[in-house]
């Protein structure tokens, strides 16, 4: 039976009981009360305030630039709206690389100001200490490894990872350290999927994936692609579900149109 008729809030315990019986995990990104709530009521059981808000909310080219505090002012926004699922955020980059009491300092910011359940890190053996630490704290923690995109500027492109033999086995050691370090879950992103399968069934703990096949024991994806908020961007592993860009493009028109010929408002919207 699906934990939807049995829980009134999503927890790490429950994502785990999700895995040893087999039951997937879906998770999407929100940014915003609105988008939360929609998220929310649709039966998701993880929303990740995920450092994309960078690209898809503020236009930026990577997920770089975004700050702490706006990312604080995100996750209070989706925290708001959110009854059932549970919410994890991005440490963004510069909050947590620097040593592990910058790592626990910014993680206890976002779980005391914004109310969130969970933070989310990128990387493998070099965050262990910081991970640790967070947790030692009481703060769940969400480990991210394959593409993992504070770190384009090193890779250099937003291709697979871990395709040779040597950044595979590097993904393979890196997951059980973060396992052992005590993540609760970790997102796979962009590796091939027989690596996905294979370190899925490794780890005790789930893998949450995002074009990382089908054997992960969750999907992710970013709300504004999978719902066609973002135009022009479909890698293969996005299955887009609505084409929203191009009906609220056309509503805008109607709009628009409407307001020039002096059609809106009409009698019955007026006092």
């Amino acid at each position: 039976m699906s934990v939807h008729k049995e829980i009134k809030r999503i927890t790490t315990h429950i994502l785990q009981e999700m895995k040893n019986r087999g039951e997937k995990i879906a998770m999407l990104t929100s940014y915003d009360f609105s988008m939360a709530r929609v998220v929310d009521e649709g039966g998701v059981d993880v929303i990740l305030v995920g450092d994309s808000a960078s690209m898809v909310m503020a236009g930026h080219e990577t997920t770089l630039p975004i700050t702490l505090d706006q990312m604080i002012y995100h996750a209070a926004s989706v925290i708001r709206a959110t009854k059932r699922a549970l919410v994890v955020v991005d440490l963004p980059f510069g909050s947590y690389q620097g040593n592990s009491k910058e790592a626990l300092n910014s993680a206890i910011r976002i779980m005391k100001e914004s109310g969130a359940h969970a933070v989310k890190l990128e990387g493998g053996t070099e965050i262990v200490e910081s991970i640790q630490r967070i947790i030692a704290a009481g703060i769940p923690v969400m480990g991210h490894l394959g593409l993992t995109p504070q770190s384009i500027y090193k890779f250099g492109t937003y291709t697979v990872r871990a395709k040779e033999e040597a950044e595979a086995q590097k993904l393979k050691e890196d997951i059980l350290a973060l396992q052992n370090a005590g993540c609760f879950s970790v997102v796979l992103e962009k590796i091939p999927a027989a690596l996905a399968k294979e370190v899925t069934e490794s780890v005790l703990i789930p893998t949450i994936g995002i074009g990382a096949g089908g054997s992960c024991d969750g999907q992710v994806l970013v709300i504004n692609d999978m719902i066609g908020l973002t135009k022009g961007f479909t890698p293969r592993f996005l299955r887009q579900y609505l084409d929203l860009f191009t009906e609220i493009n056309g509503a805008v028109k109607s709009y628009v149109s409407d307001v020039k010929s002096g059609d809106f408002p009409n009698d019955k919207e007026q006092y």
